[in-house]
């Protein structure tokens, strides 16, 4: 399979993100203030939705006697002090802040480019999509994917700005890295890249409903900007380990239970 087939959803994303980004830019600074923060605030309604959707895959998973929702929540404490220890929301405000300098960026710059990485790269669509994608050539989540991405850049461009369109570079790593490293995971780990056995895998499940509590934290911070009240947000940037600790404690759960 060819270099340009792996990556053909990721590449899609990056495009549509991208044009929703410029079409946000175009068109937002026309729109009052308060049309503004009522997209935003319809934005954080639609992602609570994805979030609680994803959630949900916990009721489909269990560690022996341990229910899924015990190990998220084991994932997500361990995940969030390793996280706060290494910083990384501040890690990812200074890459924001970086390149709000290197391309003369203004207003809320790196808000909207953290947001907007965050919303885009934590789910079940980028891991599954990845696997997908990099295994069979198939972007038909990816696809599904931009189209959503595409529509939310539009939104959050309007209120954040050109940060948003920055989040193109992080689609782009990370959704590429995955494709690329799917072979041997998929066929070694997880059973194949047919897209129903990746969704209904127990370790997908986990990473799927880690996530989406993750997407909820997303969702109200953007309702906080959308109410233009900012000083409580949730710190997601400091949950994402947890997305990598929940396979461990499933299978650390499974060993010794």
């Amino acid at each position: 399979m060819s270099l340009l087939s792996q990556l053909s959803g990721t590449l899609v994303n990056v495009g549509t993100v991208l044009a929703g980004t410029a079409l946000g830019l175009l068109i937002g600074h026309r729109l009052p203030e308060r049309t503004q923060r009522t997209l935003l605030q319809t934005l954080s309604l639609v992602t609570l939705f994805l979030g609680l959707d994803m959630a949900a895959s916990l009721n489909r998973v269990s560690g022996g006697a341990v229910p899924g929702v015990i190990l998220a929540l084991i994932s997500l404490a361990a995940g969030a002090v390793l996280g706060e220890a290494l910083r990384i929301e501040e890690a990812l405000e200074r890459l924001g802040e970086t390149l709000k300098r290197r391309f003369r960026g203004g207003g809320r710059f790196t808000e909207g480019f953290v947001a907007a990485s965050l919303l885009f790269c934590v789910g079940p669509m980028t891991v599954v999509g990845g696997l997908q994608n990099g295994l069979t050539g198939d972007a038909s989540t990816y696809i599904l994917k931009s189209v959503l991405d595409g529509i939310a850049a539009l939104a959050l461009a309007g209120a954040y700005g050109l940060g948003v369109g920055f989040s193109a570079v992080t689609v782009l790593l990370l959704q590429g890295a995955i494709s690329l490293a799917a072979g041997g995971l998929a066929s070694s780990l997880l059973g194949g890249a047919d897209p129903a056995t990746l969704k209904a895998n127990p370790y997908v499940l986990l990473i799927t409903g880690a996530g989406g509590i993750t997407i909820i934290g997303i969702s109200w911070n953007l309702m906080l900007a959308g109410l233009g009240v900012e000083d409580r947000r949730v710190r997601v940037g400091s949950l994402l380990p947890a997305l990598l600790l929940a396979p461990l404690a499933l299978w650390l759960s499974r060993t010794l239970g």
